[in-house]
Parts: C-alpha cells; structure tokens; sequence
C-alpha cells in the first residue's frame, strides 16, 4: 500500500540533495560509532590499560564533537538557508516593533535616571503639564497653558521622546524656586526706576517666602555640594531690541504657586 505523503513535505522529502544529506548523515553516524567501538577495543588489549570509565567519557566526546562537525558541513547549505530566513525574520520584527522598543526603552531612561514622578509638573518637547499617569509605553500629562493654569486637556505622550528630547521638572523638590518674569519696556524709560518699583513689587507680593526660600535654596545647594543662590528678589536687565529693553524679575515662590505670584505682579505693574 503507497502512502501518499503531505503536500508540505512532498517536496522535501523527494528533493535529490536532502535525500543525499539524510543519508550521509546515517553513514556519518555509523561510522563514528564503529570508530569510538574500535578505539575502545584497541586500547583495552594493550597492557597499561586506562580507565574503562574515562575512556568511555573521553571517547563520547570525541564522537560527539566528530558527529556535530561532519552534520555541519553535510547541512551547510540548508542552515545557511536557515540562518538567513532567521536574521531576515528578525530584522523585520526588530523594524515592527521598533517603536515599541524605543517606548519601553525611554521607560528605562526615566526610571534609572529619576527625572520625574506624578505629580511632578514637567515641559518635554513645548508641551507643559502635570504628570498624572506613566505607563510602560505611554505617560500622560494634564496640560498647562498660558497663565500657569491647567487647560482641561490630557496630553499623551509617547515615552519614546525620553531618550533623546529635554525633559525640564518645575517641581522636583516641591518647595521653593527662582521664578523669572520678563517685563518689557521702552528703551527710552527710566530703567533705574522701574527697577527699583519692580523690586518693591516683588518684596511686597513676595517677601513672606524669602526666608523660608533662602533656607530651601541653602539646603539644596549643600546636598548637590553647589553655591548657594541668594533668595532675594533680583531685576536684570536684556536687550531685545534697539526700543525694547526687558526686565528679568527673579523672585522666590513656592514651585506650586508660580503662576499665581505671577500674575499678582503683573496686575500690579499694569497698575498705574
């Protein structure tokens, strides 16, 4: 009775050269086994004879390390075959899921370097917000707008972008920071005036935190082992142009107030 075989092995088994390769690999392995007998048999009849149990040990090594060489050569061409399909498999999958990769690898970024947690009010790539979520691939953030108030929107953000881009943290330790507000004004103005109105401004709006700033600003300075900035308010001056001059007002805040302190100064110098 003939038995058919199936068709996805029809053409493997009938193919001439892996006929051939099966059956030299039979012959290879009869005659590695005949040769380790007869070694075997040809040392014990000498009068020194060694160890049966090393002997034996020291043979099936051979035999075996015999065996796997001649497979290889045999088979060369079809694991040649094999081990391109395999890197051709692989670069494929690497280019499917490359980004996948590059999330779970901006995941490892931000853990092993501890840039920011929940909670923690960060700016990546212009977009600034409030990280509310962090996941293996994604990390979600409640967006900041103009004014220092949150917008209502969600932004999700690939965590891909860790690896390369600028992540900036307004809140890493939750106290007090040096809060920049730019206030432009003509270059023909009294720049010596309104320094000294924006300084009074600022030790008005500001001048319950500067202690409690300085002290802040001490200690974190001695745990990073840097100079110690000074916590009182401070106006430097930046050209923008040939008819505008800005004034850089450099106060102490709380890292969560920022936006608010903020805008009770500007409405104060809008004032007349």
């Amino acid at each position: 009775m003939k038995v058919a075989l199936p068709r996805f092995l029809y053409g493997f088994w009938t193919d001439r050269d892996i006929t051939r390769n099966l059956i030299l690999s039979a012959l290879l392995f009869v005659l590695v086994v005949g040769l380790r007998s007869l070694t075997i048999r040809s040392l014990n009849r000498f009068r020194t004879r060694p160890d049966p149990l090393r002997l034996r040990a020291r043979t099936r090594w051979v035999a075996l390390a015999l065996t796997v060489l001649g497979l290889v050569v045999i088979w060369a061409d079809e694991l040649h075959t094999i081990a391109l399909s395999l890197v051709a498999i692989a670069a494929a999958l690497v280019l499917a899921t490359k980004e996948l990769i590059m999330c779970m690898s901006g995941t490892l970024v931000r853990a092993s370097g501890g840039s920011f947690e929940i909670g923690d009010r960060i700016e990546v790539e212009g977009v600034r917000g409030d990280v509310i979520d962090h996941q293996l691939l994604t990390t979600t953030v409640l967006e900041i707008g103009p004014g220092h108030r949150p917008t209502g929107r969600t932004v999700v953000l690939p965590n891909s972008l860790f690896l390369s881009a600028k992540v900036f943290n307004e809140t890493l330790t939750d106290n007090y920071v040096l809060h920049v507000i730019t206030v432009p004004v003509a270059a023909t103005a009294n720049i010596a005036e309104q320094q000294t109105r924006l300084l009074a401004l600022a030790n008005e709006v500001c001048g319950e935190f500067t202690a409690d700033a300085g002290r802040s600003l001490e200690a974190t300075a001695a745990h990073h082992g840097l100079a110690t900035t000074s916590a009182q308010p401070r106006v430097y001056i930046q050209m923008a142009s040939a008819d505008q001059i800005n004034l850089l007002l450099q106060v102490p805040v709380p890292a969560r107030q920022r936006g608010d302190i903020e805008q009770q100064i500007l409405q104060r110098v809008l004032t007349p």
